[in-house]
């Protein structure tokens, strides 16, 4: 070992910059077509490496520049390779320039201090350079898989940004700082010393993205929970009024079907006995009830069923009801009130009637129940890359729930949901288990 310690190689803090942005890029691989993120790397790699052999020929009055130019060109990068907003752009150009400084720091450190000379940019210290960089990436995406998910997008708030900022310029600089000037309190003297402090505090400064990034993603999924189960209650509540609501319009059917008989004992000309048909017509349908072989989906489909004809909505289902017993009735009212509004409110915007069509299917194929209903709608979907549907209100914060909450029940019984769409029809298919685990009973019956 040799001091003092010689600085990092700028093709060596080039890879490095470049491997963290494939790092950050790679995570949002769903999200993006291939070909995006390989033209991404094409494009923006070898621009990364030309800075850094620029900006190490400058002044060093210019070194500051040459960093914002080098953050600058990582933030083009992971930019274009995965199309991602601004705002989410930036917050991981934070993350990659820190954990490229990171790995910069400790690569060179290892490879000086296993070295008998110092080393050289040539065929061997590039290569093991190169290992040792494809190792510590490697690990460092699999440690941020958790907080980064490949099929969704980042949610940032503006704060979360300033933040990340913020721990970034504090990072860069203290760790950096023994390069500026040896004479203050917190600057090494010493080579291996200098080297030394710029990887902790890289170290620590990682940490802290990496514990902000998994605070984000902790507050943002109470959040969807909050929502769907708040969403949950709520369609129970519709169910059980509902069922509330068609009970007591059985009562009132049955009761006027008997005045009804009644007043024809009474009365004889012909019209009032036409009117009278009429009534007990308009009054049959208003009893008409499905009867699926499950209770809970039978006055769901009826109580949406009504709301279909009063929207002039061809409703049309094929259900077998007894393939649900497994299910508890919040969930079915969950499964079913959800797909259901989604579909009535995708064909209150269809201006012409005759293509006001809601399909709804429930069978059994082998091992599997199959739930898939279908519907006509205008205008393009605001999907995301993995499928979700967006919401279409403009209140995103307290909407858009609909799906997560069908997908979300349909995977605590073992299933699946999922979207499509071809032309303007829509289809939303859910598979579950035949025979799923007995849920936890509801608390209200």
């Amino acid at each position: 070992m040799f001091e003092p310690l010689p600085d990092i190689p700028r093709l060596y803090t080039a890879l490095a910059e470049a491997g963290a942005c494939l790092t950050y890029m790679s995570l949002l691989r769903r999200q993006v077509p291939a070909w995006r993120l390989a033209s991404g790397a094409l494009v923006g790699f070898p621009v990364l490496i030309v800075c850094q052999l620029v900006a190490g020929a400058l002044p060093v009055s210019l070194w500051l520049a040459g960093m914002v130019s080098a953050v600058a060109l990582m933030g083009a990068t992971i930019r274009l390779g995965t199309g991602i907003s601004l705002v989410e752009a930036a917050h991981l150009t934070f993350r990659a320039f820190i954990l490229a400084e990171l790995a910069a720091s400790l690569v060179w450190q290892l490879l000086v201090y296993f070295s008998p000379a110092p080393p050289r940019i040539s065929a061997g210290p590039l290569l093991g350079v190169c290992v040792l960089y494809a190792v510590f990436f490697c690990l460092a995406r699999a440690l941020e898989r958790r907080n980064i998910p490949a099929d969704e997008p980042l949610v940032l708030d503006h704060s979360d940004l300033w933040l990340g900022a913020t721990i970034t310029v504090i990072t860069f600089a203290m760790s950096n700082l023994s390069f500026v000037s040896t004479s203050t309190p917190f600057s090494g003297r010493l080579g291996p010393e200098i080297f030394y402090i710029r990887t902790l505090v890289d170290l620590c400064g990682y940490a802290a993205l990496y514990a902000q990034q998994e605070r984000i993603v902790q507050i943002r999924t109470a959040a969807e929970l909050a929502s769907i189960e708040a969403r949950l209650e709520s369609q129970h509540s519709q169910y059980l009024q509902s069922k509330t609501d068609i009970e007591a319009i059985g009562r009132a059917h049955h009761d006027l079907k008997h005045q009804i008989a009644l007043l024809r004992s009474q009365i004889d000309p012909q019209a009032r006995e036409a009117g009278f048909d009429e009534i007990d017509r308009q009054m049959a349908a208003l009893g008409q009830r499905y009867h699926s072989g499950n209770p809970v989906l039978d006055v769901l489909l009826t109580s949406k069923g009504r709301i279909c004809a009063a929207e002039g909505i061809d409703f049309t289902v094929i259900a077998d009801g007894s393939l649900l017993s497994g299910m508890t009735s919040m969930d079915i009212a969950t499964l079913f009130g959800n797909a259901l509004d989604n579909a009535i409110e995708a064909s209150r915007r269809v201006a012409d009637t005759s293509h006001r069509i809601i399909k709804v299917m429930l069978t059994g194929r082998g091992q599997m129940a199959v739930i898939r209903i279908e519907n006509w709608f205008v205008g393009d979907l605001d999907a995301s890359p993995d499928g979700t549907l967006r919401t279409m209100k403009s209140d995103r914060d307290h909407h858009g729930y609909g799906v997560k909450s069908i997908r979300w029940t349909a995977r605590k019984y073992g299933g699946e949901a999922t979207t499509s769409a071809e032309g303007n029809w829509f289809a939303l298919t859910v598979l579950l288990p035949r025979a799923p685990q007995e849920a936890v009973p509801d608390a209200i019956s």
